[in-house]
């Protein structure tokens, strides 16, 4: 979930679908965002000379499972927003459709035109964007933290992604009552876990799993087990929590 906001530009659409439909990372490290072409964005950004048109992206990490306060975390990323121009449109467009499937990407024809217009049966047409990063912020379970430019551009997508969700649940109604003996691996912490205890999985990326525990009268805390070595795919992510799991028993 995210939005992009430009100091001292209102944007009057309340609805939320003036926000970025589709973004994507280039290899410089700046952030290409697909949007509605007369959203206030795009506006602004086909009028501003060059580089000066300061804006913030702010993207909200929501649990993909269903749990009391899901909101995992938070994350902007200002710099500065430019138009993608001339033939930086293709590749534009060639990166987003590798992260998301291009049965989605209903605005990237409309958007690679020279002059966009808007469509038929009132549907406004598209706008490519660049996102110059010139700082960026994290805030989670983890604390607060600022992102360089050059490290934001050096990460890498974490390789559960497009998994995450499904594994989510996986774990949760088929190994339930393993995700809840990881309580005996929290040492001190260990004691606040009950026979009547809930644990969900939260969160799972190539580092470790994040489990929230809550009991009977509904207190709850995250805790986060780390696996040996970072996984690269679902096959090593198997070998991870197999891992854990024998750990705890």
């Amino acid at each position: 979930m995210g939005s992009l906001s430009i100091p001292g530009v209102e944007d009057p659409d309340e609805t939320g679908l003036s926000a970025p439909a589709y973004r994507t990372v280039s290899a410089e490290g700046d952030v290409l965002l697909l949007v509605p072409g007369d959203c206030a964005a795009a506006r602004a950004a086909a009028h501003a000379q060059d580089d000066d048109l300061a804006a913030v992206m702010e993207i909200t990490d929501v649990a993909p499972v269903s749990v009391p306060h899901r909101i995992r975390g938070r994350a902007w990323v200002a710099g500065w927003l430019t138009p993608v121009r001339n033939d930086e449109r293709a590749e534009a467009a060639r990166l987003l459709a590798e992260r998301h499937p291009v049965g989605e990407l209903l605005g990237i024809g409309e958007a690679l035109q020279p002059h966009p217009a808007p469509g038929i049966h009132r549907r406004s047409a598209w706008m490519l964007l660049r996102l110059e990063v010139g700082e960026g912020a994290v805030d989670d379970l983890w604390g607060a933290e600022s992102v360089e430019p050059d490290e934001f551009a050096a990460a890498s997508p974490d390789p559960l992604i497009a998994h995450e969700a499904e594994l989510l649940q996986h774990l949760h109604s088929a190994h339930g009552e393993q995700v809840r003996g990881l309580c005996s691996l929290l040492g001190d912490r260990s004691a606040l876990c009950g026979l009547r205890d809930q644990a969900v999985p939260l969160g799972l990326d190539r580092f470790g799993l994040r489990v929230r525990f809550t009991d009977a009268e509904q207190h709850s805390f995250d805790a986060r087990f780390d696996f040996p070595e970072p996984v690269g795919d679902v096959a090593e992510l198997r070998r991870a929590m197999h891992v854990l799991f024998e750990a705890a028993e």
